[in-house]
């Protein structure tokens, strides 16, 4: 599985950004999935419901299955976060999973950028940072993207995995 990043401050276009690339790269016959950092406490299950009651009877992990989904949710209960390649190792192969947040980690990234957050660029002191999507021009030593500009950037992207189509078609007729 290839692995790639998008970060930046809070308001800065990450979550927009992964979900145009998403569709993007899917939408070119790559399978993609997504890993979000949240600094803040979160829950995907609803107050009451069958799989509530058992995490809060102290399961550890409760995966919830349908026809159409499963859910794995696992209870820390004290035990420090999961490293981010722990994470990874837990996903079903695809080719291409998109990491937003996580910018204190070595994968390659794209920066998200919008002026009006008016915060510095990560990328000016992190060598993982290969680009920067930005709502404004940047004098930048790497690539500058529009934040809108989600078909140049998963060209990028791609194209820094060895995804790219090109790539592709040459493996297909090497096989």
């Amino acid at each position: 599985m290839k692995v790639y990043g998008i970060t930046g401050w809070k308001n800065s276009g990450k979550t927009g950004l992964v979900e145009r690339l998403v569709t993007e790269i899917a939408g070119r016959g790559l399978s993609v999935s997504t890993i979000k950092h949240a600094h803040h406490a979160f829950d995907v299950d609803q107050e009451g419901t069958d799989s509530w009651r058992h995490r809060h009877a102290g399961a550890r992990e409760v995966l919830l299955a349908s026809g159409r989904r499963f859910a794995l949710m696992h209870e820390l209960r004290g035990a420090p976060e999961p490293a981010l390649s722990d994470l990874l190792a837990r996903l079903a192969p695809v080719d291409l999973v998109l990491i937003e947040g996580y910018k204190r980690e070595a994968h390659p990234k794209i920066e998200a950028h919008r002026a009006e957050t008016g915060k510095a660029l990560i990328g000016r002191d992190d060598a993982s940072v290969r680009a920067v999507a930005s709502d404004v021009p940047l004098d930048f030593d790497r690539p500058v993207f529009d934040l809108n500009d989600t078909q140049g950037i998963a060209d990028f992207i791609l194209g820094e995995t060895g995804l790219a189509t090109t790539d592709r078609e040459a493996m297909r007729h090497d096989a």
